[in-house]
């Protein structure tokens, strides 16, 4: 972490003191981002749920390819999709800004200058909620605090972006299943 000062020298910019989300997001980094294998998989899970694009495609694999579980496919998919389009209308209605501090390391590019809610999280949370709802077992939530945690690493989501964005995602895989599900309980 680099020192803040609050008294402006000969005009120098004052940095502002590391508190709260960003100072959580700060340990966060300071914590794993060097450990080995950290960024490229937090990486390479930013290119994969990129628009939900990798989670919609997953869906339509599996559904081409599971007859047995079609149906479940299908909802993993849609759920990814619907709660991507919802995450987006929010951030366009909420408008916060993406982490900015000076002692957050960004580490990959974004589509967009909002970061409330996590679509990322969003979009993940929900298709992983929909392939455990559909026989898949437990083990896909895994997969949830791993999203989480990953755009933290990257820098470009507060704490309360990337908990709000799995609670969106959560419920909406809930529903989506609901309507389109076969009417089977969550494993």
């Amino acid at each position: 972490m680099s020192s803040s000062s609050s008294d402006p020298v000969d005009g120098a910019v004052t940095v502002p003191p590391v508190a709260g989300e960003v100072a959580v997001l700060v340990a966060v980094q300071d914590a794993i981002t060097d450990v080995p294998g950290v960024l490229p998989a937090a990486t390479a899970m930013s290119f994969f749920g990129e628009h939900a694009a990798g989670w919609m495609g997953l869906g339509a694999l599996g559904a081409a390819v599971d007859a047995e579980r079609r149906r479940g496919w299908a909802v993993v998919g849609v759920s990814a999709f619907a709660t991507h389009a919802a995450s987006v209308i929010i951030k366009r209605i909420v408008r916060r800004k993406r982490p900015h501090h000076p002692d957050i390391r960004i580490g990959v590019g974004t589509p967009s200058k909002l970061s409330f809610p996590s679509s990322h999280a969003t979009s993940t949370t929900a298709a992983l909620v929909a392939m455990s709802r559909m026989g898949l077992g437990k083990w896909p939530l895994a997969g949830v605090p791993a999203i989480m945690l990953s755009r933290l690493v990257l820098g470009v989501h507060y704490p309360t972006d990337v908990a709000a964005g799995a609670a969106l995602g959560w419920t909406g895989a809930v529903l989506t299943d609901k309507i389109l599900g076969d009417g089977r309980k969550a494993q």
